[in-house]
């Protein structure tokens, strides 16, 4: 069994209202030392076999299919160790 993570974030040139949000409020709540936040998403894959290059193949489709609108995001596949 393996496990392979898919994280998701908007691409650069894409307004990250959210991540400005929790910027903004990150010094009323103590916190200094941040210039800036992107907030993305992350997505455990459970595999029941092997990660091996079919398995990410359908993983990566997985990923431009329904987990990440590739319009405005960017996605990254990772094979947990």
């Amino acid at each position: 069994m393996a496990r392979v993570i898919v994280d998701v974030m908007l691409k650069p040139e894409i307004l990250d209202a959210q991540g400005q949000a929790i910027a903004r409020a990150l010094p009323r709540l103590g916190f200094s030392g941040v210039s800036a936040v992107r907030q993305g998403k992350r997505f455990e894959v459970e595999l029941d076999g092997p990660a091996d290059e079919a398995a990410l193949s359908d993983i990566r489709k997985m990923a431009e299919t329904l987990l990440a609108n590739t319009v405005i995001e960017d996605y990254r596949v990772t094979v947990e160790e």
